[in-house]
């Protein structure tokens, strides 16, 4: 059985190793390698944990019985001033492994019912452009709603937003994991 559940403590040393695996499978030769070369499981760890611990962002899993948890994802509150968007996806990770097998849809519902649970009904995540995996987002009903350079590690990489201007439409979509 798999299920999408709210991440706990116990739960940062498994983030963390999905956070890099994934980082370094996508992001290969996107980013700098000294940045996917330096990524630690220590300090991702201690980032997850007291991101868990604190509840200033919310923190979620997919867990699959037998694998236990195969993906991540995290949301709050858009970080951009002044954007139509009240909500803001800042993670969604699947292990490589477990791609394709709609966890990712698990996890954007999950990551939607908890923004929703906090009074936000919009939504729009930033994705790198180079990221093969961002037409996900189109398929789960992001409108492609922005663009921009962000200089990051000394190079200029570019980025591409998603958004949905009503969660609980998208989650009434009729998709298999966001209905």
């Amino acid at each position: 059985m798999v299920r999408a559940r709210a991440a706990r403590e116990a739960d940062a040393q498994r983030i963390a190793e999905i956070y890099i695996e994934t980082w370094r499978t996508t992001y290969a030769g996107s980013v700098p390698d000294r940045v996917l070369v330096g990524m630690s499981n220590e300090r991702q760890a201690i980032y997850w944990t007291r991101a868990i611990r604190s509840g200033s962002e919310i923190v979620g899993v997919v867990e699959d019985d037998e694998a236990g948890i195969v993906a991540v994802g995290s949301a709050g509150a858009n970080r951009s001033r002044g954007s139509v968007y009240e909500g803001e996806v800042y993670t969604l990770y699947v292990q490589p492994d477990f791609q394709n097998e709609g966890l990712g849809e698990r996890l954007l519902a999950h990551l939607f019912g908890a923004l929703r649970a906090r009074g936000m009904n919009s939504a729009v995540i930033w994705v790198l452009a180079a990221n093969p995996s961002r037409f996900f987002y189109e398929t789960m009903g992001g409108k492609r709603v922005g663009e921009r350079e962000e200089a990051m590690w000394g190079v200029k990489l570019r980025e591409i937003a998603y958004g949905w201007l009503d969660l609980d439409a998208a989650l009434k979509a009729g998709r298999p994991a966001l209905g």
